[in-house]
């Protein structure tokens, strides 16, 4: 199993201290977090996009840009793209740049995207929201692959050999299609061949192993490979102590004060209690057994590869942050990358030989595209995981 730690970069009070952080300092928290995931052997770091309170995460590719010059192994993932708010072609450059920036590190997770005040921002309806989320991603996969694109549609100027530039340096990027609770994302990723992230937050894990399974039947439909299939799954908290009384009870007013939140915004909690949200939500909080074996009861309904944890602190002390985040690296990651098989993630080896600024052609060899192609055997096995050399 392969892990990344993720951030929607809320800018809101303190949990439990009420302190708010100025937004400098909550940006510059994002990346030394980034830092710290690499450093404590993370796969991959996620930034969200979000364009509305009380969120900060309106310009991933910036962040993920700064976080690039501090990094050097870890890839980096948007969490998620929201494709039916943008150009594609000024996302396409954006993205493209980004690239070459990481070294060929960059993943994207695209999605529709949530909230009304970021939908009315950009004037998107309800009603046109999927159109745009889909028509956004066709185009923007032409151009990722195409040198030239003639193309027409509903919502942006057309085009007629167009360039854009710089050409990428991956070929293709990797892009996953984020999944909360719609058959719409499913069906897309399926359609062309692409790996698919389950939210798996707010709710028990019955609807997100519908939609995975969905997913599945849709991919085999569309002629893929069974075996190909890949699919990456949330998790909606995470804290870990060497028993599970110290990481109860230090998690309850945090879980409490979440609950205290949605009742001062109208919105009816699914989990009344951290203990309900312990048995039936994807939350974390434990020992790390108890932790390994959630983690496996999950993976038996959603057949996940990689998992997401969250990267902030979120009412913890920066000092139990780090902790736990230690803990999952030297507890808890190792058993469930040896019990939990997952395909290698693309690695791009050489920049000169597979992409440059004028354009070229050639393309990253099949083993480092899409899982559609030859990632997995054919008789259904999968390749062991492969932990490389800057694994702790």
């Amino acid at each position: 199993m392969k892990f990344l730690a993720i951030t929607l970069i809320v800018h809101g009070p303190d949990p439990i201290t009420g302190e708010l952080k100025s937004t400098n300092a909550r940006l510059r928290e994002v990346v030394e977090n980034a830092v710290l995931a690499e450093e404590l052997g993370f796969d991959g770091f996620g930034v969200g996009e979000r364009h509305e309170r009380p969120f900060i995460s309106s310009s991933p590719p910036v962040v993920l840009s700064h976080i690039a010059a501090r990094t050097s192994t870890i890839r980096l993932f948007t969490a998620v793209t929201t494709l039916s708010l943008l150009d594609p072609v000024r996302a396409y450059e954006d993205y493209a740049t980004l690239d070459h920036l990481s070294g060929g590190r960059l993943e994207l997770i695209i999605g529709k995207g949530n909230g009304a005040a970021q939908a009315q921002l950009f004037h998107v309806t309800g009603e046109d929201q999927w159109d745009r989320n889909r028509e956004g991603y066709e185009l923007f996969r032409r151009l990722w692959r195409e040198d030239k694109v003639t193309w027409s549609g509903k919502f942006r100027p057309s085009l007629t050999d167009a360039e854009t530039w710089p050409r990428p340096l991956q070929r293709p990027v990797r892009v996953w299609h984020g999944s909360a609770t719609s058959e719409e994302s499913v069906e897309l990723a399926a359609l062309y061949g692409d790996p698919l992230f389950s939210a798996n937050v707010s709710n028990p894990v019955e609807p997100y192993a519908e939609l995975v399974r969905h997913y599945r039947e849709r991919w085999e439909f569309h002629g893929h490979d069974p075996a190909d299939a890949l699919v990456g799954a949330g998790t909606a908290g995470y804290y870990a102590t060497k028993n599970s009384q110290d990481a109860i009870e230090t998690y309850r007013p945090i879980f409490n004060a979440r609950l205290e939140l949605f009742r001062k915004v109208g919105v009816t909690p699914v989990f009344h209690t951290l203990e309900d949200a312990i048995e039936r939500s994807s939350i974390l909080v434990g020992s790390p057994q108890q932790i390994i074996d959630k983690v496996h009861r999950y993976h038996e309904r959603l057949g996940h590869e990689v998992m997401h944890l969250h990267a902030d602190a979120d009412g913890l002390t920066d000092k139990q942050h780090r902790a736990a985040l230690e803990l999952f690296q030297s507890d808890i990651a190792p058993v469930l990358r040896a019990e939990i098989p997952s395909r290698p993630f693309p690695r791009h080896e050489d920049s000169e030989q597979h992409g440059d600024l004028g354009g070229s052609r050639h393309e990253v060899s099949e083993r480092h595209g899409s899982p559609s192609l030859g990632s997995s055997r054919r008789d259904g096995s999968r390749h062991e995981d492969a932990r490389d050399e800057r694994r702790p």
